[in-house]
């Protein structure tokens, strides 16, 4: 929660803030052709604090550096023709501002706030990010591929001072069996019925599909605001959706009910813009009965109890059972989805994992215990510690890829460097009196 506040306040304070009627700017840098005013500091720090970004030292030397680097990139970025894609910063965008929306209540609300049409929020925005993209792209291109060799790294972490060494937190490898408990045929037949009683009662305007889909939708982020998804990619959505919502012609009419891994929609068309269309939906899970759910528990129980005999092992097990295509492949074993790797620390486990595995022994395997899997779906699983390593400081040996990473990176901060530094000797750069009293990252912009 307080993520997401803190992301909505960054937003606000990029899109809110303006130079005050009242307050006298100034220039404070100029660098090639470009100005940096005080508002820009102060906006600059309002972001920073919203995000949590570090400061270093005094924040009326380091974030004017900051904004001074940020100008170099664009414009090395202008003169090398370096682009960000057009489609994923407007999707980036719509993103940002369906969040917002979501968090503020509606449209109509947000440009209340800010006292500005939506269309100038979004420029506003889609400027922000696509400076922050182009950067990115900017510092890829600078630093190209950077690789590294076991040698590299190994001189790299024994050129590492003490206080130096990051402390690894305790981390885990977890293997999951689920089950999902059967549903019946009347439970499906209950959630159609009332899907065609809400199409019914839309295209009669006995209701709105929108009022519709707050009440009684199951997916609680789209029926906040009254089942509106955003701007979609035909490849941003489930195939069955996809073919549906690109199929539909007429906003006034309501699709028929479509059944995906997610439960069962009916759709509603809102806007179209080239290759992505922008649609409501209303989504019903059918209930699983008592009964299923205790049948998938003893079937889980079962299998527990065979791979404790040694009949087959939880590998084995995975393979022939498992209702779960996303870990299926990979025999159960789970991915974290922040870093794609196999090891988890506990917090970033979904709950009912982390609490089966908190006192379980490594190679132990848990009871069945009920969870919701990623498509929102109730099941019934087991899993197995597969390896479990204490908080401890890092090693070559346990925590190569890490260091690795680490080796990659100052190899590559190394060649962002190298460039800044040559850059500073070519551009023209002019710093007011009273900002120039600084230790400054790169002591390269004050010119004698």
């Amino acid at each position: 929660m307080r993520k997401a506040l803190a992301f909505v306040l960054l937003l606000l304070s990029f899109l809110s803030v303006n130079a005050q009627d009242n307050v006298v700017d100034e220039i404070v840098w100029v660098i090639g052709d470009e100005a940096i005013l005080r508002s820009d500091v102060e906006e600059q720090r309002m972001r920073y604090q919203y995000e949590g970004t570090k400061i270093v030292g005094d924040p009326y030397c380091f974030i004017p550096e900051q904004l001074a680097l940020q100008k170099l990139y664009l414009d090395q970025a202008k003169i090398d023709s370096v682009t960000a894609d057009e489609k994923s910063v407007s999707s980036q965008v719509e993103m940002r501002i369906n969040y917002l929306i979501s968090q503020v209540g509606s449209k109509e609300k947000v440009e209340e706030y800010f006292k500005k049409p939506m269309p100038v929020l979004k420029e506003e925005l889609r400027e922000m990010v696509n400076n922050q993209q182009v950067i990115l792209q900017m510092q890829r291109k600078i630093a190209g591929e950077v690789k590294v060799t076991p040698a590299e790294v190994s001189r790299y972490f024994k050129a590492l001072p003490e206080d130096s060494v990051p402390t690894i937190p305790a981390m885990v490898e977890v293997q999951v069996l689920s089950v999902q408990p059967k549903v019946t045929q009347s439970a499906i037949d209950d959630v159609k019925a009332r899907l065609r009683d809400f199409q019914s009662r839309i295209e009669s305007g006995d209701a709105e599909f929108s009022t519709l889909a707050i009440l009684y939708s199951e997916d609680t982020e789209s029926a906040k605001r009254g089942g509106e998804i955003g701007y979609s990619g035909r490849g941003q959505l489930v195939p069955e959706y996809a073919n549906v919502a690109f199929g539909l012609q007429d906003s006034k009419k309501v699709s028929k009910i479509v059944e995906s891994e997610f439960g069962f929609h009916i759709i509603q068309l809102i806007d179209r813009k080239g290759e992505r269309v922008n649609t409501r939906h209303i989504l019903l899970k059918p209930r699983v009965s008592l009964l299923e759910k205790d049948n998938a528990k003893k079937r889980l129980d079962s299998i527990a109890e065979v791979i404790r005999k040694n009949t087959l092992t939880f590998d084995e097990s995975v393979f022939l059972y498992s209702d779960d295509k996303n870990t299926k492949n990979s025999l159960g074993l789970m991915t974290n989805p922040k870093t794609g790797a196999t090891k988890f620390q506990l917090q970033e486990l979904p709950p009912e994992v982390a609490k089966a595995v908190y006192n379980m022994k490594t190679g132990e395997i848990s009871e069945p215990f009920p969870m919701i899997d990623s498509r929102g779906r109730e099941v019934y699983a087991i899993v197995k510690l597969k390896s479990s390593l204490k908080t401890h400081k890092a090693n070559i040996v346990d925590d190569y890829l890490k260091l690795k990473d680490m080796c990659v990176e100052q190899k590559r901060n190394d060649k962002l460097d190298k460039w800044v530094k040559d850059k500073q000797s070519n551009v023209y750069v002019r710093i007011d009196e009273k900002w120039r009293n600084c230790e400054f990252q790169y002591p390269g912009w004050v010119k004698e």
